[in-house]
């Protein structure tokens, strides 16, 4: 309770600046002063440099459009200081969600690793882990994220190729040999099948011993992005809703150091989303599972704590910035005002963050070393909880060691050279960044409710409006490309006719055979009175209203494989096709 009446107190204490001057220190007439000498400047010293110095473009904007003035002053980034900065640990949390941000603990480094067979990911994990990172990143191949086992015949060509299989408990076993689940937090990148995933995992540390409330991570479950952006589902929207709301319920009873969902805005950044769209549309996929997990009866204040956030970190170095501190503000109104949360904690937006792969260039990729960086700092600089830093070689193939150690490399010197981390929020303050911070809050707003108007996300997507605006956004750029009005290093300008030879992993094409042999032999083993037992009780859950959590557990105990599982639900609850948009 005391918990409780400490944010109160806090959020209403906020209320006593709502009458006050926008800008601290400064009253009406101020701020008119400073429009007047800014505009005397403009005409004055900025025109007689111009005469002699034309700006180089008629229009400058950020990355995803916003228009940039040539000089940001008090006046044009109106502020209360305690309604929408506050301080670090509190309630907007623009400044950051905790009160020491890095100067008491750095940010998780949290590599993207997957490839090949189970045991080859693990020897990877363990290299990653030797390297200095701190948290254990998945990545599946693309049948285990369709949900479908190596031997079915959907999965030729495809087996191991983009990330590790996995079609068992014993996988899980192997991935995770010698890693200690209840000392590293783990991270998948799953969505549809996520559930069976995640029942494997858990499984997995009850055949250790090890408590459910002793492992933590996060695993992604994001549905809805999957419909809005990146097209790997399982079950149609309304069903996988469902599914997701199951996961954080049992996660907020049994598994309460596990993130159920990484709700995600990097696929929809990667479609070719504008950062406000990535804004807006991500934060509204929160507010959709929160209003789904409460009218299921669930307490906000329960799971709210555990939800988590996924975003891109793209090229226009201040939006990304900006982005993030617009996001934490958001998000912390919104859980206050539309769901009454009561929580620090739950009006805290904790992310991850990776650096945006879509812009990395297989043309001069040594390149891609300086884009890395400068992202990573803007992620820092934003206020990241977690960061994947892509490897230079990613639009060839998979990372080879040598490259996503120069990546880890990458975040150990923005964490232990830079001197950044050393203040917190070191850009709040800055007009240009609060500026920029208002804009881009003010357009995710205006997405957000032009959602409400259509009823929710669901809804939206079912309508198509999302994917839409994404499609529109992706085009512009695209075309802004072609013209050059936007410019890539060696890609659209300063090109160089000699080519760059780098170092590719190769993946051995035999794992798909070599799969599909574990996989009879595990078959051949099993109790198939046992397996056929434990899916009928999936399917009896799945057809009622039980959570769905606890039979797949024990169906992953009953060596039941994640297609026979993820089957049973494509049974019950039927599939999916995007409906055509032109």
């Amino acid at each position: 309770m005391a918990e409780e009446s400490a944010v109160t107190t806090q959020v209403h204490d906020d209320d006593r600046y709502s009458g006050g001057g926008e800008s601290p220190g400064l009253d009406d007439g101020a701020i008119a002063a400073i429009r007047a000498d800014t505009e005397k400047w403009r005409q004055g010293t900025l025109a007689a440099t111009e005469a002699k110095l034309p700006p180089r473009c008629t229009r400058l904007t950020t990355l995803g459009g916003i228009e940039v003035p040539d000089l940001v002053t008090p006046a044009d980034a109106p502020l209360q200081y305690q309604r929408d900065l506050g301080f670090p640990g509190e309630f907007p949390f623009t400044r950051g969600v905790q009160a020491n941000m890095y100067r008491g603990r750095l940010w998780t480094m949290r590599q993207f690793a997957g490839f090949g067979s189970p045991k080859q990911t693990n020897e990877r994990f363990r290299y990653l882990l030797a390297q200095g990172q701190t948290g254990l990143s998945t990545a599946f191949d693309f049948p285990t994220l369709m949900g479908y086992d190596s031997d079915s015949p959907r999965a030729l060509g495809e087996v191991g190729m983009c990330g590790v299989a996995v079609d068992t408990l014993e996988d899980m076993q192997v991935l995770f040999d010698q890693i200690p689940l209840d000392q590293v937090t783990t991270s998948m990148t799953i969505n549809g099948p996520a559930i069976v995933l995640l029942a494997f995992y858990v499984a997995l540390a009850d055949v250790r011993g090890i408590p459910r409330s002793k492992i933590g991570g996060t695993i992604q479950n994001d549905c809805l992005k999957e419909f809005i952006a990146q097209h790997a589902w399982l079950v149609p929207p309304r069903p996988a809703m469902r599914i997701v709301c199951d996961m954080i319920e049992f996660c907020a009873r049994e598994v309460p150091r596990w993130n159920p969902v990484s709700i995600s805005g990097y696929h929809i950044r990667e479609a070719g989303s504008t950062a406000a769209q990535e804004l807006a549309f991500t934060l509204y996929d929160g507010l959709e599972y929160t209003k789904w997990c409460v009218a299921r009866g669930m307490n906000v204040d329960d799971f709210a704590p555990r939800l988590s956030f996924f975003f891109d970190v793209h090229n226009d170095f201040f939006e990304e910035i900006c982005k993030f501190r617009a996001a934490r503000r958001i998000w912390a109104r919104q859980m206050k005002d539309r769901f009454g949360a009561k929580k620090p904690e739950s009006m805290k937006l904790r992310t991850h963050a990776q650096t945006a792969g879509v812009s990395l260039a297989a043309q001069q990729p040594y390149n891609n070393v300086a884009r890395v960086a400068l992202q990573a700092a803007a992620a820092v600089l934003g206020g990241t909880q977690s960061l994947h830093t892509n490897s230079l070689d990613e639009t060839y193939a998979l990372p080879t060691e040598e490259a996503v150690t120069i990546a880890l490399r990458t975040q150990q010197i923005v964490a232990y050279e830079t001197g950044i981390p050393s203040s917190i929020d070191p850009l709040g303050g800055s007009y240009y960044v609060e500026w920029l911070t208002n804009e881009l809050e003010q357009k995710a707003l205006e997405y957000i409710r032009k959602l409400d108007e259509m009823g929710g996300m669901v809804e939206a997507i079912e309508l198509g409006y999302p994917q839409r605006e994404i499609a529109a956004s992706a085009y512009r750029f695209s075309r802004e490309m072609e013209t050059k009005e936007r410019v890539q290093v060696g890609v659209n300008a300063f090109a160089s006719d000699t080519s760059s030879n780098i170092p590719l992993l190769k993946i051995d094409e035999g794992i798909q055979r070599d799969k599909m042999a574990e996989l009879s032999a595990f078959r051949g083993k099993r109790d198939a009175a046992k397996v056929q037992a434990a899916l009928a009780r999936v399917r009896a859950a799945a057809a009622g209203n039980d959570n769905l959590m606890p039979p797949i557990i024990d169906a992953a105990k009953a060596l039941c494989t994640q297609q026979e599982i993820c089957d049973v639900l494509r049974e019950v609850f039927g599939t999916y096709a995007d409906p055509a948009e032109f």
